[in-house]
């Protein structure tokens, strides 16, 4: 019972629509971040209407969602790694599907670095490092993130597996979690690509005014 229990509850921690909240209640009262920029409820869409200070505290929170999701399943789970795998996906799933404002949230990214941070922080560690190259060099935060998400399961490949070998009962399910949350991340991307090969994706610190609507 306490292992579904732990995928429903991590699906629900995912959930919650922190940059929807913060922005509709606390940096722009009455606005729907939905409805700018990308539509997405993440980090990046919201420092578009809300600034950096509502971005970052977006950015905090989400990470945060994925790691209590992890650790509470965990708790749950007596640490089981295939129950704290897959509520790693079930915090992503949340996150880009959320229940509580109909199933429209974010991309997934701050959410799946949280919940992998705990599963393999060094992987994590080393996409984070790639991210910050792709931004740095192209300006573009999506491509970062995409890049960054392909590249994970990879460096969960050299650290787990080549420099800190784990058994193959746990090894496993990480993998597998981390390919499907990654695949994840860049599936709800699909938009972003499409305007990165079309050359119109809005690069970092462009930021929208309210009441001037945006992409949908």
């Amino acid at each position: 019972m306490n292992h579904w229990l732990s995928i429903v509850l991590a699906y629900l921690l995912g959930s919650i629509p922190v940059g929807y909240l913060l922005v509709r209640y606390v940096f722009v009262p009455g606005e729907d971040i939905r409805h700018y920029g990308s539509g997405a409820t993440g980090a990046t869409n919201v420092s578009r209407l809300a600034g950096l200070k509502g971005a970052a505290w977006t950015y905090v929170f989400d990470v945060l969602k994925g790691t209590f999701a992890v650790l509470v399943a965990g708790w749950l789970t007596q640490g089981e790694p295939r129950w704290m795998a897959a509520a790693s996906v079930a915090a992503i799933i949340g996150h880009i599907f959320p229940v509580w404002i109909g199933f429209r949230g974010g991309k997934g990214v701050a959410t799946g670095l949280g919940a992998y941070l705990v599963l393999s922080p060094a992987a994590v560690v080393s996409a984070l490092l790639v991210w910050g190259l792709v931004v740095y060099w192209k300006r573009y935060v999506s491509l970062g993130s995409i890049v960054a998400a392909a590249s994970l399961p990879f460096f969960v490949l050299i650290w787990e597996s080549a420099v800190w070998p784990r058994p193959g009962q746990q090894m496993a399910p990480l993998l597998v979690a981390t390919l499907v949350g990654c695949g994840l991340v860049i599936a709800a991307h699909h938009e972003n690509i499409k305007r990165l090969l079309s050359g119109v994706e809005d690069k970092m610190g462009e930021r929208d005014v309210p009441g001037i609507r945006s992409r949908q």
